[in-house]
């Protein structure tokens, strides 16, 4: 009988997992980064430059920052109400440290993933959180950006604890939204990677991969 539920509990995990809703966002292919659009940040002295590699999880993307900024953004279309978790998986091989991260000579991160949401006709009405790993403070540590108070810096993950380790982290966005910026999301329009120094004149090396949307997951405890 043991066995039995024992079975019965993994494949029915096994079924709930290969049929959640997953939307992914970037293949990390040089095909997909040659149509990418590399945004530089006004004001900062080089772009960061951005390239695609391979290990044994599959494709990732490897930015180089060395006084620089740039981003590379997505226009997408993410139904919030089914896939309310996003997924990032990343690693910091040189971060900045001695910085202070949320003011404007200090406003770098060595890796970052925005979500943005429209809410006007021009950029500068949109509403965003700056998803980070940072390299000063701690996990969930969160300041309006020195720059705009419509983006949020919100820590998911800190060289502190994982310095040149892949990890993987997870933040609900409809609830952050709600949260941060007391909106109810339920589409996101965009999202956007950066490496940037331009603020520190520092350089930090980062790597992303599999970066997708999710729905919520099956939780569940068996005593014995």
């Amino acid at each position: 009988m043991y066995k039995f539920f024992s079975l019965f509990i993994l494949i029915f995990v096994s079924f709930s997992f290969a049929n959640a809703e997953v939307a992914n966002v970037f293949e990390f292919t040089n095909s997909e980064l040659s149509k990418l659009e590399v945004r530089k940040v006004r004001g900062a002295d080089n772009k960061t430059v951005y390239s695609v590699g391979v290990n044994e999880k599959g494709n990732f993307l490897k930015a180089i920052a060395d006084n620089a900024a740039s981003g590379l953004g997505k226009e997408i279309n993410i139904n919030l109400n089914k896939t309310p978790f996003i997924n990032i998986t990343w690693k910091v091989e040189k971060d900045l440290p001695g910085i202070k991260e949320n003011t404007k000579k200090g406003h770098d991160f060595a890796a970052r993933v925005f979500v943005i949401k429209k809410t006007g006709a021009t950029p500068l009405s949109n509403r965003a959180i700056n998803y980070v790993f940072s390299s000063n403070n701690d996990v969930d540590f969160n300041s309006p950006s020195p720059y705009t108070k419509k983006s949020i810096d919100n820590v998911l993950a800190t060289t502190k604890n994982d310095l040149n380790k892949w990890i993987t982290v997870k933040a609900n966005v409809k609830e952050d939204f709600k949260r941060f910026h007391n909106l109810d999301v339920n589409q996101l329009d965009g999202l956007a990677i950066m490496v940037d120094t331009d603020n520190s004149k520092l350089k930090a090396i980062s790597y992303f991969q599999n970066i997708y949307f999710s729905a919520n997951w099956l939780e569940f405890k068996i005593l014995f």
